[in-house]
């Protein structure tokens, strides 16, 4: 017989001592964003900014920098404006990042991306202060700032031999005493609005400051619509009235003003300020917008065709089965889809790069080549001149009954592909298997405004990078306006250019996007020093446009 237990020795499952969950509780990041180029927001940004739960945004923080490194479930809270379009004040945004980091729960994060510099002209303090009030832990991530950023974009350091002191100024406050500011040898950086600058320029001329003092006013600083007016400051009132007013954000009263034409760099850029139109699908743009950007212009990806699966997929699965099982001695790939489309089907049948073991592989580019170089194969055979079907046709080795065991070749291609590969290769030797791996189709066409951009000439040049890109354009939006620099990979696409009315003023020496990018800020060099020795101002291919043709950028 069991004893019974005594009540001492009852078991009770409520502790005598209170038991705490350790859990990690949210936090809130202040990041910067920086002054405007993508470019300089901090790896650690970035890194926070794809961990984030939500995301705060500043006032003119772009939707484009969050979008591109953050998760596609981020929530996005606007901390800028409030419904009616007002201002939102310090202590508000303060109560929304709270309210943020309380909705997230046990650890969140709550990113707070905040213009430039968190700690400059950004109301950190109160924020900071409404997050330790309510129980809530913070990083703070310390971002370019425009004051030292916008004048460097701007081509004025800061300091020189000639400067002394450095003061910066946001025109906002009140009270400021001008004459501590009236040295010509200091350098005083001004932020803000329009109007305020232009008030503070105003008065820190009457607080004697010399009107001939150099300044440099800037808008949209350092963004490739950056735009800076060098000027005095007798005459700088002149720039905000003017004909074209500028929305200036950023102002430097400097002696250092006289160094820009040497010290400019970006402004200078080749292809500054240029709109230039890419056909292609967003999969392949990105390498050529990214080289664009760096040389200082603006892309639009307009795509012209889509990439689709064949119709009848039966030829690609016998191709791939004789593929493994020793049909062929070569195997040619002709665009990177072509190696997409392949790679997707030997993915589907559970094969992998190994398949090629023992075959001739060849690329018509060196484009072609890295995307089979990413999936594991070094190609046999990549033409050293043109980049073409041609240029593969030129480098191919003719059969030889007693070198090559096999005289059958596979080109996996488009359903558009032209037949002068397939004519060659038969002339050779070769038995050719030409599969149609892909097809292209036309593309919906863009949007109206896009539409009528391309004819009316608001874009400053075009980049064909094949003969289809040429024809789908035209076919879903027009012609481009004649004033918009026509800039082509190679010959075929140029004759197909030429065969529909345009002048081609750019040919890539070597068949690749990049070397067609570096082509056309070629061409913008050219542009700009003509330009220079005419004595005239640099101006860009849509500026050419007569005045009743142009539209509002």
């Amino acid at each position: 017989m069991t004893p019974s237990r005594q009540p001492s020795e009852q078991t009770d499952p409520t502790p005598t001592h209170a038991t705490t969950h350790a859990t990690t509780p949210a936090r809130v990041a202040f990041v910067g964003s920086g002054p405007g180029d993508p470019g300089l927001m901090t790896l650690r940004g970035r890194d926070l900014l794809a961990a984030a739960d939500v995301v705060v945004l500043d006032r003119i923080a772009r939707d484009d920098v969050v979008l591109e490194h953050t998760r596609p479930d981020v929530e996005i809270i606007d901390a800028g404006h409030g419904e009616q379009g007002q201002e939102l004040t310090h202590a508000v945004r303060a109560k929304l990042v709270v309210k943020a980091a309380k909705s997230v729960g046990p650890s969140g994060l709550v990113v707070r991306l905040m213009d430039g510099d968190p700690a400059t002209f950004n109301g950190l303090v109160e924020e900071v202060r409404a997050c330790r009030k309510a129980g809530v832990t913070f990083d703070v991530v310390p971002g370019v700032s425009a004051l030292t950023a916008g004048p460097t974009y701007a081509g004025v350091p800061l300091t020189s031999k000639s400067t002394g002191a450095v003061h910066v100024v946001g025109v906002e406050r009140t009270g400021v005493d001008w004459s501590a500011y009236a040295a010509d040898t200091d350098t005083l950086v001004l932020l803000g609005g329009t109007d305020g600058i232009r008030s503070a320029l105003s008065a820190l001329r009457a607080a004697g400051r010399p009107s001939d003092s150099l300044v440099v006013l800037t808008a949209r600083g350092t963004t490739v619509r950056q735009s800076s007016v060098a000027t005095t400051l007798g005459e700088a009132d002149g720039v905000f009235g003017g004909k074209e007013p500028l929305e200036v954000s950023l102002a430097v009263v400097s002696p250092n003003v006289a160094l820009r034409d040497e010290f400019s760099w970006f402004e200078s850029k080749p292809l500054f300020g240029w709109k230039v139109l890419v056909p292609r699908t967003q999969a392949q743009a990105g390498s050529m917008v990214e080289r664009l950007a760096g040389y200082g212009a603006t892309a639009d990806v307009v795509p012209t065709i889509s990439v689709e699966p064949p119709r009848t997929p039966q030829q690609m699965e016998k191709a791939v089965k004789g593929l493994v099982t020793g049909r062929y001695e070569w195997v040619g790939f002709t665009s990177v889809n072509a190696v997409r489309a392949v790679r997707e089907r030997f993915e589907e049948f559970g094969l992998d790069a190994r398949a090629f073991a023992g075959l001739k592989v060849a690329a018509v580019g060196g484009v072609t080549a890295a995307a089979l170089r990413e999936w594991g194969i070094n190609p046999d055979l990549v033409p050293a001149g043109e980049q073409s079907a041609a240029g593969l046709l030129e480098s191919w080795p003719e059969f030889d009954e007693v070198l090559d065991p096999i005289n059958r070749v596979l080109l996996p291609r488009a359903d558009i592909a032209t037949e002068t590969l397939v004519a060659g290769l038969r002339d050779m030797g070769w038995e050719v298997d030409d599969v149609t791996a892909y097809r292209t189709v036309r593309a919906a066409p863009p949007a109206a405004h896009i539409r009528d951009a391309i004819k009316g000439g608001d874009y400053d040049a075009v980049l064909f990078t094949s003969s289809s890109t040429v024809r789908n354009l035209v076919g879903i939006a027009g012609k481009p306006h004649a004033a918009t620099v026509v800039a082509c990979i190679g010959p075929a696409t140029a004759k197909t250019a030429q065969e529909h009315g345009l002048r081609v003023d750019v040919l890539a020496p070597e068949a690749s996007a990049i070397s067609l990018v570096d082509a056309l800020a070629g061409h913008g060099v050219g542009l700009a020093v003509a330009a220079a020795e005419a004595g005239q101002p640099v101006q860009r291919p849509s500026d050419k446009r007569p005045a009743s043709r142009r539209r509002a950028r």
